[in-house]
């Protein structure tokens, strides 16, 4: 039986490639083939099922369409890339009708009509068991423009694009009162973060088009998941500041203990994490102030002699933040 999803990985990942054209397989947030001397092609794919990762009781079907586009765009926007295409499988169980099933789509139309991205085919199966929607992206990156987990340095600075947690708490909230529930508003706000998140394309494409040496993540499993990535990418111990995570003013009602493991581990934000140097980080705050985006420096990173996560917080030793945001095999 498989106990952890990333060992899982490892386990598949392939030791030599047979086309010349692959720039990046297996180990990024999309994998990336050359297509002409100009552009890269970058592709990923990505599982909701029923059950696992939403219920009737989370989720509208419109919902569920909505956000099996969304975490896939939000995978382009953490290599930089532009969403162009769209594919979707879909395999239906006996207690959808066909309504419902439109309004899948529907929720997927209206997130690619945002980024201007055409469905152009997939695949539609009956199943005896939940619904299961797969959803696959092709876009396009300029050639070059590498935004790896491989590329982070000691000295760098550790950023984010936007706060994290909200969703964490918004997911608490549905699986405690459903959808059907009252909300306050600043619960309406955590809800809406979970439902329908809104990938950071443009904050993606400051950072590919910048041309600096830029590693970037896209927070879906949690910061102190994609900060391990990409410490083990780059082999380098990453620290950061409690003090300095964003929080929403939403947000700053919770306590802190609460709201950290939320930031820390909650998943499901879809802003981008990464590093640049500090002298690059500067510039990209400008570049980011220039389009009235936040661009969050959180820490930095250290040595090159081991891979580790550290949260610092005032006055206390350093704690290691292990690997431990969502993971299907340890969830069950």
């Amino acid at each position: 039986m498989v106990k952890d999803e990333f060992d899982w990985i490892k386990s598949i990942t392939p030791q030599h490639f047979f086309q010349k054209e692959l720039v990046a397989g297996i180990g990024d947030d999309a994998a990336l083939f050359s297509v002409s001397e100009h552009m890269d092609q970058v592709v990923c794919v990505d599982t909701m099922v029923e059950d696992v990762h939403f219920t009737r009781n989370t989720l509208s079907p419109y919902q569920v369409g909505f956000k099996a586009l969304a975490v896939n765009v939000s995978d382009i926007a953490a290599m930089g890339g532009i969403p162009q295409f769209y594919l979707v499988s879909i395999a239906i169980s006996p207690d959808w009708n066909e309504k419902e099933l439109q309004e899948i789509y529907e929720g997927m139309a209206e997130l690619a009509k945002t980024f201007h991205i055409d469905l152009i085919g997939g695949d539609t199966v009956s199943t005896k068991g939940p619904l299961v929607l797969t959803v696959t992206v092709i876009g396009k990156v300029e050639k070059g423009r590498h935004l790896f987990r491989s590329n982070a340095k000691p000295g760098d600075s550790v950023f984010l694009t936007g706060t994290t947690g909200e969703s964490a708490a918004g997911l608490n909230l549905l699986l405690e009162k459903t959808r059907h529930s009252v909300f306050t508003d600043n619960e309406k706000q955590w809800v809406q973060q979970h439902q329908m998140p809104a990938p950071h394309i443009q904050q993606g494409r400051i950072l590919a088009k910048s041309g600096f040496r830029v590693s970037l993540n896209d927070v879906s499993d949690g910061i102190a998941s994609e900060l391990n990535e990409i410490a083990e990418s780059s082999g380098v111990t990453i620290h950061i500041q409690s003090g300095m995570l964003p929080v929403s003013p939403t947000f700053a009602e919770l306590q802190e203990n609460n709201r950290l493991t939320h930031q820390l581990y909650g998943g499901e934000d879809y802003v981008l994490v990464g590093t640049a140097s500090k002298e690059d980080f500067v510039k990209l705050a400008a570049a980011f102030q220039q389009h009235s985006l936040p661009l969050y420096e959180i820490g930095k990173v250290g040595e090159a002699d081991k891979t580790a996560v550290y949260l610092h917080k005032k006055d206390e030793e350093p704690e290691l933040l292990e690997k431990k945001g969502f993971n299907h095999f340890r969830e069950r």
